[in-house]
């Protein structure tokens, strides 16, 4: 597991906010500067894992990155023969969300799990993460549980499936420390009960959970802001959302 690219919700957004502001800065155009931006991660994932470890402050790296970008588009310079082309960081910035071709995981997802379970089971999970609990939050998972990280190559999240309760236990809890601006409630996903994890009242994480026996076989975390967009858009007055449940009853980070 990359733990040196385990970041928390509040520093994944406010990392993407801040090169924004610079490129916007720069070029004066939201469009342009979320092409910049886009560019600057497709860069950093096209670097090998070892080189991304060795980059002491990342966000430096990063700004410094997308104000070369910015640069270059207001007088676009002659390509180079090293210079990485766009395909080959995009290849790269995309996390991979395969299933792993386990057996096992599948026999058990297939036993029904019901509504009460998912729910109990979420609302566990939030407490966990509140208080920061790695045994309870250990002992929600499975010994084998997976969890798959869907940044997009869009924000600075982990790319690799995490395998193993242990793992999987401390990359949910420094995803989901808590932080001012944060809130982590326990509402409908797809249907189930899930995490929707919020910073500055925008969603910023969608989290799903695959359960089976009373303990999670799988955790999907959605970071990346395109698949988002619908989250964050208000619904019309009367109009309930059709991805977004009612919270939970005191489901909320003060």
């Amino acid at each position: 597991m990359e733990t040196g690219e385990a970041l928390p919700i509040a520093e994944l957004v406010d990392e993407r906010r801040f090169l924004l502001d610079v490129a916007y800065w720069m070029l004066g155009g939201a469009g342009e500067a979320e092409g910049v931006v886009d560019e600057t991660y497709r860069r950093w994932y096209g670097l090998s894992g070892p080189v991304r470890r060795r980059i002491v402050l990342p966000r430096s790296w990063l700004v410094r990155t997308a104000g070369g970008i910015s640069l270059g588009r207001l007088t676009p310079p002659a390509r180079t023969a090293d210079e990485p082309s766009t395909a080959a960081g995009a290849g790269a910035g995309s996390a991979e969300l395969t299933d792993p071709a386990c057996h096992c995981l599948r026999a058990r997802r297939s036993r029904h799990t019901s509504p009460e379970q998912y729910g109990a089971v979420a609302r566990n999970v939030r407490q966990a993460c509140l208080t920061q609990d790695t045994g309870l939050l250990a002992s929600l998972l499975c010994p084998d549980a997976t969890a798959f990280f869907d940044g997009g190559g869009k924000v600075r999240a982990l790319v690799r499936p995490v395998h193993g309760g242990r793992q999987v236990a401390h990359s949910l809890l420094t995803l989901l420390v808590r932080r001012p601006r944060t809130t982590l409630t326990a509402q409908s996903v797809n249907g189930r009960t899930g995490l929707v994890a919020r910073y500055e009242h925008q969603v910023a994480a969608v989290i799903s959970l695959d359960i089976a026996d009373h303990h999670i076989t799988r955790v999907r975390a959605v970071l990346n802001p395109d698949k988002l967009r619908l989250w964050n858009q208000r619904p019309s007055p009367g109009v309930p959302s059709s991805r977004q449940g009612p919270a939970q009853r005191g489901d909320g980070w003060s």
